[in-house]
């Protein structure tokens, strides 16, 4: 079942469950989702492809959890706390995440298979690990492991 399918599923159920904060981020992914379909049209692409909804989630819990970090400066629990339940929803529909070990031995078998000698590598090895790991591996994480295997 792809993403698309599976958001209109679960704002119907969430809806049919009263479960409003739910319905709330969910229609809030589908409104950005046709945001990034319309966006993408002078391209010639009516819906964009499923890596791309995923990399727009993405963006979406990042966006999410900068706010939590400001509002908990801000002594804003309540709102840190409504921005934390977007996140779950969010990311319950995002592919699961490599665990540290798992992202250790993609980022050794990146550097294996470029080659990467010094840290001018990097973006070889950046580039490898997106293009065999995009959905699973968080680059933000990647990074330092990369670096800190390139500069040993």
């Amino acid at each position: 079942m792809d993403l698309r399918t599976r958001f209109t599923d679960e704002l119907k159920t969430a809806m049919k469950a009263g479960d409003a904060p739910r319905v709330s981020t969910l229609r809030m992914i589908l409104a950005r989702l046709k945001d990034t379909d319309i966006a993408a049209r002078p391209s010639g692409v009516d819906k964009v492809p499923e890596e791309q909804v995923v990399s727009m989630l993405r963006g979406m819990a990042k966006s999410r959890r900068e706010s939590v970090e400001l509002y908990r400066q801000g002594n804003r629990p309540e709102l840190a706390a409504k921005e934390e339940a977007e996140i779950a929803v969010i990311e319950s529909f995002l592919p699961q995440q490599m665990d540290a070990a798992a992202m250790q031995a993609a980022v050794d078998a990146a550097v294996a298979e470029t080659g990467a000698a010094s840290i001018k590598d990097m973006g070889k090895v950046m580039a490898a690990l997106r293009a065999k790991h995009a959905a699973t591996l968080d680059m933000a994480a990647a990074g330092p492991l990369v670096k800190a295997r390139l500069s040993a």
